[in-house]
């Protein structure tokens, strides 16, 4: 016999497995299996006591300490630690079962070799888990809840099919809290039940996972974003958009190879992959006159009925009499769990026989006639049925009007739109208590405040029973303009996790809203009112497909006497971004912004020209309009001090900033960056118009760093920055963050750098569908190649990225790529297609006002003068001199010393080497000591060598 493996410090090894107990780790041929925590933890509590039985409880103890847990964990996770060892396979034996008794470890055990340890592979990070609370206690539900995790592990994808108020949605938790540890708690659960619109169903995984939905076409950042995540990704209630549903799982079970799929329908889905599960109603005691009390509670659906009636208020005493009574109301119920619990619920109310009699009478006259069909109606539809019966004149006409409601709703809510002449508002208090008890609504706490739902299936029925009153309906909608109008403001910074679920709970109610506002019988004035209070809310939370859905239906609908109005201004402004995130540079995003930006003047709303005063110096910046960018830029300086908050200043600093960085006015951009990242109000100017403006002017602060001579300065700022960036869920902000630091990589000579940098940007790119972005990441990738000798396929890479951009009205660093392209040529040989790019891009600066990059262009053009066939020094001389003067004219001491460098080679060469001295030590002087780029290096061994 071996030593137990609990007295082993080192190593031990059994069959080919080898076991380090202070590392957690099982490995095999050097590859770590995937063990969760509480198999792991088995495996150690039955080695340490090798050919001795151990007992259900013992192991449950020594696996659980302190806590109560059910035999079907036990027998999982065994069943989970089995099947990573390949227990009885080939037959190999290591642990054997006995029955009644426990378990018993049977293999020998021995110390291994330390070299033979391997570390596991590191893991991805993977967002947190994102699941409802488990039931307390399940009843009659292991071996199905055993079964499909079972068939979860091995296939992958899993449905869950069943009638409604089977309980497929709490099974599909239970497993999902079972599971956690094997999926390192990333798991993920997606309730559709609220969606009425199919093609929301994508929107919903990808708000669940924190993506935006900014695109026409989301399918690819979402197969991005899951490629290489190992998770559980739960969609609940599939039936009623399985269309969109089943396709798109497919999609991610075949894309995503350790993504595993729990569905729950009432139907299966039916595409390739998919295991189906038939969840069966609970098991009833026999139809027997016999039947006694002690043989009735072995039955899972008798357990939950006296289990709820119990924890509602009931006393029972189960006896030979009344276990019949139970039973035949178990029955009549088909065993479904939402059925018995709705029934069990009124014990407290009406007593056993009551509720019973109440139950048979009801419930008959429905299925004598709907003997055919399907089993929500034979079922779930009659229990339904009997517990409106059972509500009193009040409740019933509470709970009709609460179905105006989809999704979450708030005790608030309620009170602003329930309440008439028929019922006031304490009426309605006592009305909602009664069904929460009554289980008709369910309470379900979001964050720090209750929230209330219906039951998709109960709010069906009541609007089967009774369509929506027009003057309810309209209620409902003026309470969430209402409500967006106040917390407008907040939704300028995208919501925390818990927030988000908050705001995405009221997003259905806003839907269904636009829905009946713009639908036959509603309310226009009421929905463009709405969609105006909505769009910060889809801007916020990159739902700009559906935003600019809505702001256009709204547009549409704006009678001639209301141009003009307020709501036309924010309907505007957010139709013009969002056509400018979608389309880019389109003219109809250019029309719709100057129309809000109009009305905003006009109306003498200076809030709100500030504000659309910076979405339009955005939409000129990217189209590559820098001096209208920069004339936007002033214009809001000059409404933010007349407003005078410091919010509005700092935002204005910002803008201007970034538009005086870009047009070469390095000394008023320094100021101004400097305001706006460190200044007062800074900390309200985060995160509006999809993007932090913050982190921006930081960045483009870095910029001015080094630019001014202090690269040590500004790369600390850029990494700061990108930190910053990466701690915030703002997929923008950090793109914009990172493309600005590869391009301080490049000039200071750091390739490595500047790979690892666009390799984020392009991940984050491309999980985000950022097209233009992405095109902006491959001509990067393309000027590396050139800088590394791969000139032919770097200039082809930047062609096609120019090209792409071009085509999207995206012109910000068109600039910036001419230049790598004109040496890109210059390594080709290809000199007279550089003089003509090189002149064409002095001529774009020229008009559209980027003049950062002239010095650096002039510069570039002596460099293709000089290598012309026959060189022309004197003009090479004089575009260098220009180039010298205007860098030290304003301040971009780095352009000056890149300058000076070409330009005391020239003079080396013409012998001229006490002015190729006397320049270069002066374009060293304004560098801040103890700084390091490759030009520095470049400069000071040109002056050693002169």
């Amino acid at each position: 016999m071996t030593e137990p493996a609990g007295s082993a410090v080192g190593t031990l090894s059994f069959g080919p497995f080898i076991v380090t107990p202070h590392e957690r780790l099982v490995t095999r041929d050097g590859a770590a299996l995937p063990l969760g925590a509480k198999a792991f933890d088995m495996l150690i509590a039955l080695m340490s006591r090798p050919n001795e039985v151990v007992s259900k409880w013992d192991l449950m103890a020594l696996v659980w300490p302190g806590l109560t847990v059910e035999e079907a964990s036990l027998r999982f996770h065994i069943a989970a630690l089995r099947k990573a060892l390949g227990d009885g396979k080939d037959g190999a034996r290591y642990i054997t079962t006995l029955s009644g008794r426990g378990y018993c470890f049977v293999a020998p055990i021995s110390k291994a070799d330390a070299s033979a340890e391997r570390r596991p592979a590191s893991r991805v990070d993977l967002p947190p888990v994102k699941l409802p609370n488990r039931l307390q206690r399940m009843v009659g539900r292991d071996d199905a809840i055993a079964a499909v995790s079972d068939k979860l592990i091995t296939s992958r994808f899993v449905t869950i099919v069943g009638p409604g108020g089977v309980g497929k949605t709490a099974v599909a938790v239970a497993i999902a809290h079972d599971l956690l540890e094997t999926f390192s708690d990333a798991a993920h659960f997606v309730d559709l039940a609220a969606l009425s619109d199919p093609d929301l169903v994508i929107t919903s995984i990808l708000l669940m996972l924190g993506l935006p939905a900014q695109t026409d076409d989301p399918m690819p950042a979402l197969r991005a974003h899951l490629r290489d995540k190992r998770m559980l990704l739960i969609l609940d209630n599939c039936e009623h958009v399985v269309a969109a549903a089943a396709p798109l799982a497919a999609e991610i079970f075949h894309a995503a190879p350790h993504v595993h799929i729990l569905a729950t329908s009432r139907e299966a889905l039916r595409v390739e992959g998919e295991q189906v599960y038939r969840l069966a109603p609970l098991a009833v005691p026999p139809d027997s006159a016999r039947l006694k009390a002690t043989a009735a509670q072995t039955y899972p659906a008798l357990q939950l009925f006296l289990e709820r009636a119990t924890a509602s208020g009931a006393q029972i005493a189960l006896d030979d009499a009344n276990a019949a009574i139970v039973a035949d109301i178990c029955r009549k119920l088909d065993g479904m769990a939402l059925a018995i619990e709705l029934a069990a619920g009124r014990v407290e109310a009406y007593g056993l026989e009551q509720t019973a009699a109440l139950l048979d009478e009801r419930l008959n006259l429905l299925w004598q006639g709907q003997r055919t069909a399907p089993p929500r109606q034979k079922t779930l539809q009659a229990t339904l049925d009997w517990s409106y019966g059972l509500l009193s004149d009040t409740e019933r006409l509470v709970l009709r009007r609460l179905a105006v409601f989809a999704g979450h709703f708030t005790i608030d809510a309620a009170l602003e739109v329930v309440p008439d002449e028929r019922v006031d508002r304490s009426h309605l208090f006592d009305a909602i208590d009664s069904l929460v008890a009554k289980s008709m609504v369910a309470p379900r706490p979001i964050g720090a405040m209750m929230r209330y739902r219906l039951l998709d299936t109960t709010r069906a029925y009541l609007l089967e029973i009774e369509p929506n009153e027009a003057s309810l309906a309209a209620r409902h909608a003026s309470y969430y303009r209402r409500w967006l109008e106040q917390a407008g403001s907040t939704w300028a910074t995208v919501p925390s996790a818990d927030e988000r679920a908050i705001h995405f709970s009221a997003l259905h109610n806003v839907r269904a809203a636009l829905d009946w506002c713009f639908g036959t019988g509603g309310n226009v004035s009421i929905g463009i009112a709405l969609a105006a209070a909505a769009a910060p809310i889809f801007l916020a939370m990159s739902l700009l497909i559906e935003c600019r859905r809505w702001s256009e239906r709204a547009l549409l609908a704006i009678d001639p006497p209301s141009r003009g109005s307020a709501e036309e201004m924010h309907i505007q402004a957010a139709l013009g971004l969002t056509l400018m995130f979608t389309r880019g540079g389109s003219e109809a995003a250019r029309g719709a912004l100057s129309r809000s930006l109009a009305i905003a003047e006009a109306r003498g709303d200076e809030i709100n020209q500030l504000q659309l005063l910076g979405r339009m110096h955005i939409f000129h910046e990217r189209m590559g309009e820098f001096d209208a960018a920069l004339g936007y830029a002033r214009q809001s300086l000059t409404v933010a001090e007349r407003l005078g908050d410091a919010g509005s200043i700092a935002l204005a600093h910002s803008l201007l900033g970034v538009s005086l960085h870009l047009a070469g006015e390095h000394r008023d951009a320094l100021n101004m960056l400097e305001a706006a990242w460190q200044g007062p109000g800074t900390e309200r100017i985060s995160t509006v118009y999809g993007f932090d403006h913050r982190n921006r002017a930081g960045i483009s602060l870095a910029r001015e760093f080094w630019l001014q001579g202090r690269p040590a300065e500004a790369l600390q700022l850029a990494r700061q920055t990108v930190a910053d960036a990466a701690q915030m869920d703002h997929p923008i902000t950090l793109c914009i963050a990172l493309i600005w630091a590869v391009s301080m990589d490049l000039w200071s000579g750091d390739l490595d750098g500047a790979e690892e940098n666009i390799d984020r940007f392009i991940a984050h790119s491309e999980s985000r569908s950022m097209g233009p972005y992405l095109a902006v990441g491959r001509g990067v990738k393309g000027e590396l190649a050139i800088r590394r000798g791969g000139a032919a396929a770097g200039v082809e890479t930047i062609k096609a990225c120019l090209r792409e951009l071009h085509d999207a009205g995206y012109e910000l660093l068109t600039t910036t790529f001419n230049t790598a392209l004109v040496h890109g040529l210059l390594a080709l040989g290809e000199v007279e297609q550089s003089a003509g790019l090189i002149d064409e891009a002095i001529r774009l600066v020229e008009q559209s006002g980027d003049h950062l990059y002239m010095p650096e262009l002039l510069r570039l053009k002596a460099g293709v003068l000089l290598a012309l066939p026959e060189p022309d020094l004197g003009e090479a001389e004089v575009h260098l001199m220009q180039s010298l003067e205007l860098g030290g004219r304003k301040g971009a001491k780095a352009w000056e010393l890149r300058t000076a460098i070409d330009l005391a080679q020239l003079l080396g060469k013409q012998r001229r080497r006490e002015a190729a001295k006397s320049l270069l030590q002066s374009a060293l002087e304004g560098v801040v000591e103890g700084s390091e780029t490759a030009d520095i290096r470049a400069a000071n061994a040109l002056l050693q060598a002169l």
